[in-house]
């Protein structure tokens, strides 16, 4: 004789025989912590490169400027952009004297184009 077919159980309803997978919080809070870290890196980089180009802005419209004022904008901004640069680098834990300081003069030096164009 055959056994009678069991219903199907319903997907809402806890089924004995397949408990559900044990969480690994370890790999959660891992995962987590990735994620936080590149928001807030992208949110301090993207801060500060506002910060510089409003700089590099305010130092292609000076009225009447003295001599190297805008220069010293664009100089300052170019600082404020090797900052970003290393900000990004310590929220990610790596050391912040690197080549890729570079990336934070290329601003001030597009800026310091457009003012002797």
């Amino acid at each position: 004789m055959t056994e009678p077919a069991q219903p199907k159980r319903r997907r809402h309803l806890m089924d004995p025989n397949a408990p559900r997978p044990v969480r690994d919080h370890a790999a959660e809070n891992k995962n987590l912590s990735r994620v936080q870290r590149w928001v807030m890196s992208a949110l301090a980089v993207t801060t500060i490169f506002h910060l510089v180009m409003g700089l590099i802005i305010a130092a292609l419209f000076l009225d009447d400027p003295r001599p190297g004022a805008r220069v010293g904008l664009c100089l300052i901004a170019g600082a404020f952009g090797v900052i970003a640069v290393a900000v990004a680098m310590l929220i990610h834990g790596h050391k912040p004297l690197t080549p890729w300081l570079l990336v934070g003069l290329v601003p001030s030096a597009i800026g310091i184009g457009l003012i002797y164009r």
